[in-house]
């Protein structure tokens, strides 16, 4: 299959630039397509680069905005969600900067530790309110930790795992080499692991919940198997 330098098939291409250029008519359902496509990922990049909920809302409309304003100045040189991602980057950064003037992404020594971050399954518990809290609280833990990284290794982290955007895809976002993302990364989860791991003692503490529903359930099962009340 044919593929370009941003490892989109023509096919895909073709159904991007038509897109873009549909957009640029300024066609609802184009533009709607473009934003439900990327919402999550921009948001995402924001929020891990200002920590902040509000801002990254801002940011990712101010992404939008100027991107369909100047749509003409997309090339197709990589993809479309590249594109507005390093827009959105772009804004965040700036916003970080006029905090902080002094921070560059670029100024943390590199590392090479090495760990696999703890895997939390967040499957549907809607009908178990009791493991839904629960998980909601493991939720809680993490992103405060996700919080706590340093710029260089939060950005790198959002970007490879959360988004499970390419180590070249991130690279080029970053503006950095692959070797320094995937060196990054490793350290990126090092630091995850140890901070989970240091708050969420308190949380453990109240694993396998047995209360409400459940308790409930368990209690008249027994009572009737006795024979007991109604």
């Amino acid at each position: 299959m044919q593929r370009t330098a941003a490892g989109l098939s023509a096919g895909a291409r073709t159904s991007e630039a038509e897109l873009v250029r549909r957009a640029q008519a300024r066609d609802e359902s184009a533009l709607r397509a473009i934003m439900e496509a990327n919402n999550r990922r921009l948001y995402r990049l924001a929020r891990g680069t200002l920590r902040s909920d509000n801002e990254a809302e801002d940011v990712v409309q101010e992404t939008y905005v100027r991107a369909f304003m100047h749509l003409d100045g997309f090339r197709g040189e990589s993809s479309l969600s590249t594109w507005l991602s390093r827009i959105a980057i772009n804004e965040a950064l700036g916003r970080l900067r006029s905090r902080r003037p002094h921070v560059e992404l670029g100024s943390v020594p590199e590392a090479t530790l090495e760990a696999q971050i703890i895997q939390f399954p967040f499957s549907s518990a809607a009908s178990d309110p009791e493991k839904s809290m629960a998980q909601r609280e493991i939720q809680h833990v993490v992103e405060h930790a996700i919080d706590e990284l340093p710029d260089v290794f939060r950005m790198v982290f959002i970007a490879r795992v959360m988004e499970g955007m390419s180590m070249e895809e991130t690279a080029e976002l970053l503006g950095v080499k692959p070797e320094t993302v995937k060196t990054r990364l490793h350290r990126a989860r090092t630091m995850l692991r140890a901070n989970v791991e240091k708050k969420i003692g308190p949380v453990v503490m109240d694993a396998f919940p047995f209360a409400g529903q459940r308790c409930e359930r368990l209690t008249e099962t027994v009572l009737k198997r006795l024979g007991v009340g109604a």
